[in-house]
C-alpha cells in the first residue's frame, strides 16, 4: 500500500482555484427502471419483482462507470454542482463524453423498491450485500455491462464500493471508496446509528411501523445524528462561534423540509449493521484510491484502522484531505474540488484490465 496526503498549502491553493471556476455542464441525465426477477435477499426472502431505478449520463458507447450514493440519498444526491459539476463535464476526470456514468438508486432508496411502496415492515431486511447484488444484476442483465472502468461511491456508497471489490473482483479496473472504512461498522459510527434507530422506534406514534403519520421525533433525531457525525469541527466553530449563532443554525435545520418515511429511513440506517469487508480485503484485484477527510467524524483517521487495513490490499493508496474551515467532516467528499486532480492522476495510471 502506498499513501499520499494533500498538504495544507496545496489544498488551500486548489480550493481557491476551484471556487473561482464554475461547475461545468454535462449531458442531461436520463432516468429509467429495470426489474430484477426473483431477487433473493441475504435473509433467504425472495421478491418476485425488485424495481431498480437508475440514472445515466453519457452514451453506452463510453467506458462504464458506476457511481454510488450515500444513506437515504439517491442518484439525484450525486448530481450536485459540487460533485457532478466538478467531475462529469468536458475535460474533467469523469468526462461524460468519454464515460458512460451509471448511478442506481440503491434498494430502499430514491425510486427503487422500498418499504413505503406498500409492504412496510414486511419488506425484506436488506443489507449492503443485497444492494450490491442488485446493482450487479442491473449492470449485467439490465444494461449488458460486462466490465467497469471505475466504481466510485460516497459514505454508504463508499462502503458498497469496498463490497463490490470483494464480491466481484474481476468486474472493474479501479475502486474509489470515499468517506468509508474497509472495516466493520462499529464504534461511534454504529453507536450513533443505533441511537437514531432506537429514538424513532421507541416513539409511540411509530406503532411498530404501522404509523398513520410520520413520528415527530424523526426530524429531531435526524438533526442530532447529522450534527454529531457530519459537518466538521472547524467549520462548525466558524459558522456558530456563539450560542446565538448555534441556535440560529439549529432552528434553520429543524425548519428545513424533511419528507422521509420512517420505515424507509430505519431500514436504510439498519442496513449497515453487518457491514464488514475486513475479512476479504486480499480478494480485491482492482487499483484502489481510498479518499477520506481528516475531520471525518464517522471514520476518524486517528484510529489508524483504515491505513492498517489498506496494507492488505494489493494496489491501494490513501488520500487524506486535511481539515479546515472549508471542509465538512464526513461531508467533505461531497465536494470534488478537494480531490479531482488526484482522481485524474489516479485514473491516468490505472491499467485497463481484461474484460
Amino acid at each position: 500500500m502506498t499513501s499520499f496526503k494533500v498538504t495544507m498549502l496545496a489544498a488551500a491553493a486548489f480550493a481557491m482555484t476551484s471556487i473561482a471556476a464554475t461547475a461545468a455542464e454535462y449531458p442531461a441525465p436520463k432516468q429509467a427502471e429495470w426489474i430484477a426477477h426473483d431477487f433473493k435477499f441475504h435473509t433467504g426472502e425472495v421478491l418476485p419483482e425488485l424495481r431498480i431505478h437508475y440514472t445515466t449520463i453519457g452514451e453506452p458507447t463510453g467506458q462504464p462507470i458506476l457511481v454510488l450514493h450515500g444513506t437515504t440519498g439517491s442518484a439525484a444526491s450525486m448530481l450536485t454542482p459540487a460533485f457532478a459539476g466538478e467531475l462529469f463535464g468536458p475535460g474533467q476526470p469523469l468526462d461524460a463524453s468519454k464515460y458512460y456514468i451509471i448511478i442506481p438508486d440503491s434498494i430502499g432508496h430514491g425510486k427503487s423498491a422500498k418499504p413505503s411502496d406498500g409492504l412496510r415492515t414486511k419488506f425484506p431486511r436488506y443489507d449492503y450485500d443485497d444492494m450490491v447484488d442488485a446493482q450487479y444484476r442491473l449492470l449485467k442483465e439490465g444494461l449488458g455491462v460486462k466490465h467497469l472502468r471505475l466504481i466510485i461511491g460516497n459514505s454508504m456508497g463508499g462502503m458498497q464500493t469496498w463490497t463490490w471489490g470483494e464480491k466481484y473482483p474481476d468486474s472493474m479496473d479501479a475502486l474509489v471508496p470515499m468517506a468509508a472504512q474497509p472495516t466493520a461498522m462499529a464504534s461511534r459510527n454504529w453507536m450513533m446509528r443505533r441511537l437514531l434507530i432506537e429514538t424513532i422506534r421507541s416513539d409511540p406514534s411509530y406503532d411498530n411501523g404501522n404509523y398513520t403519520s410520520q413520528p415527530r421525533t424523526m426530524r429531531i433525531a435526524n438533526q442530532i445524528y447529522g450534527i454529531a457525525t457530519n459537518g466538521g469541527t472547524l467549520a462548525y466553530q466558524a459558522m456558530a462561534p456563539t450560542s446565538e449563532k448555534a441556535d440560529k443554525l439549529v432552528d434553520e435545520r429543524l425548519a428545513a423540509p424533511f419528507n422521509a418515511d420512517a420505515n424507509d429511513y430505519l431500514y436504510a440506517w439498519e442496513s449497515s449493521r453487518d457491514y464488514d469487508p475486513a475479512p476479504g480485503l486480499e480478494r480485491i484485484e482492482a487499483s484502489v484510491l481510498a479518499i477520506n477527510a481528516a475531520d471525518d467524524e464517522r471514520n476518524p483517521p486517528e484510529t489508524g484502522v483504515t491505513e492498517h487495513a489498506l496494507k492488505r490490499v494489493k494496489h491501494a493508496q490513501l488520500l487524506l484531505i486535511p481539515a479546515s474551515e472549508d471542509t465538512r467532516g464526513h461531508g467533505t467528499t461531497g465536494f470534488a474540488k478537494f480531490y479531482k486532480t488526484q482522481l485524474q492522476q489516479f485514473l491516468d495510471k490505472v491499467p485497463q484490465r481484461a474484460m
